[in-house]
């Protein structure tokens, strides 16, 4: 059963246009609280709204960044003055370049890697700090893979929370520093992401974790939230129209999930003309259970053990994966996964042809791209959009080997000249 937070909720006014939370599964309705699960059939709840009238010129006039969409979102009116990051609103790059080498007529890179601490998880931590404001919390609290654990740490400095974070002990050195110098507490577990997200499950039961917000488990409906507005601002950023097709990392399957309910939302609202779309999920071939179970053919995806570099993404039990299998499926897209080896090459690929310096994740989405376009599972002629949600900088080791220097020479010309001769 759905533990329930002894945090007192405030009226359902402070969440904006949400007006309850509704089970995904057999369509139970809940209070706004910090629950997660429905005690009925144990489903994962979500946020259901009444949004009224929303217009474009409205969004357009509020500030670049995602409380621009406060009006679809579970956050109260006056989010955009309160002290957070004010993630979003991060570029989206023609990708030109990268289009021609793959074989491809459109093709764009929505870098997330501009978001605050070089990740989209600023997007969906922003959403959950309203809702531990809302429910009376004093400490953000997570399990992560790498990202999130720096995004909470940041969020929760600037809101004026306590943070306790938990990670497996062996992520990249680079995502331990940033997690821990925020000055929270960063605790190591010995063990795998799935078991750290076990462990945090227990916490929420605990007196320890009195009065605690974890923004992935008691608020995962309203963190969640926050990967529509990847999908808003696609759809905003190409002037108010859906792309065709969009490839999205998939780790829990939450964010494939949430852009697919971002562009149905907008399609109902009528902020954008209803057209088909296809959604594309990514997986790493180390820690793949989802593009497992498409290719099988199956609605149920069985757990696995990560072995990848790709650890942002090393989810072996990803919550939302039935869900990425149903939407893949309906919108006529596929879920695939890649090597290591492959990982690392479209890291390299898409920084020499655009700039771009990608960590893992944003190999993984890169090169599930470029191997749907060799199979012929893709359309080169539609519109494409690919994701890179952080920056390379967190996962240098996956390239280090790689990136060395051309040549180390003397300072004088013929040095240069004899070094570069050929």
């Amino acid at each position: 059963m759905a533990h329930i937070s002894t945090a007192t909720p405030t009226t359902a006014t402070d969440f904006g246009p949400a007006t309850g939370l509704s089970c995904r599964e057999c369509g139970a309705h809940y209070e706004l609280g910090p629950v997660f699960a429905c005690t009925e059939c144990f489903g994962p709840l979500e946020v259901a709204y009444d949004f009224g009238e929303v217009r474009r010129e409205d969004i357009a006039a509020g500030p670049a960044n995602i409380w621009r969409y406060r009006s679809l979102l579970p956050v109260p009116a006056g989010v955009a003055d309160k002290p957070n990051l004010q993630p979003g609103w991060t570029k989206l790059v023609r990708a030109d370049r990268l289009a021609a080498e793959l074989g491809l007529r459109s093709l764009h890179v929505k870098d997330d890697s501009g978001n605050p601490t070089h990740s989209f998880k600023d997007r969906v931590v922003a959403i959950a700090v309203e809702a531990a404001r809302a429910f009376g919390f004093h400490t953000l609290s997570c399990s992560s893979t790498g990202n999130l654990a720096g995004a909470v740490g940041a969020a929760a400095a600037r809101a004026g929370l306590d943070s306790c974070v938990f990670i497996p002990a062996d992520l990249e050195a680079a995502k331990v520093t940033m997690a821990a110098v925020y000055g929270g507490r960063l605790v190591g577990i010995d063990g795998t992401y799935d078991e750290v997200n076990r462990f945090c499950s227990e916490l929420i039961g605990d007196e320890l974790g009195e009065k605690w917000g974890f923004v992935n488990v008691n608020l995962r409906p309203y963190y969640a939230e926050g990967s529509k507005t990847l999908a808003y601002e696609i759809a905003e950023q190409f002037g108010w129209r859906l792309p065709e097709q969009i490839v999205v990392p998939v780790a829990s399957g939450s964010q494939l999930t949430k852009i697919d309910k971002g562009f149905r939302e907008l399609i109902k609202l009528g902020l954008v003309e209803e057209r088909p779309y296809r959604i594309f999920g990514a997986q790493a071939e180390g820690c793949s259970p989802v593009s497992r179970a498409f290719k099988a053919g199956q609605d149920v995806v069985q757990p696995v053990k990560p072995d990848t570099i790709a650890k942002s993404l090393a989810i072996g039990n990803p919550a939302d994966g039935p869900y990425v299998l149903d939407i893949a499926r309906r919108t006529g897209g596929a879920v695939e996964d890649v090597n290591d080896g492959e990982v690392v090459e479209a890291i390299r690929l898409l920084a020499r042809t655009e700039g771009i310096f990608a960590e893992t994740a944003g190999g993984v989405t890169v090169g599930v791209l470029r191997k749907l376009v060799r199979e012929g599972r893709l359309d080169p002629e539609a519109e494409t959009v690919v994701l890179n949600t952080g920056d390379g900088l967190k996962t240098l080791d996956a390239v280090a080997e790689q990136a060395r220097p051309s040549a180390v020479i003397r300072p004088s010309l013929d040095a240069f000249r004899a070094a570069f001769a050929n």
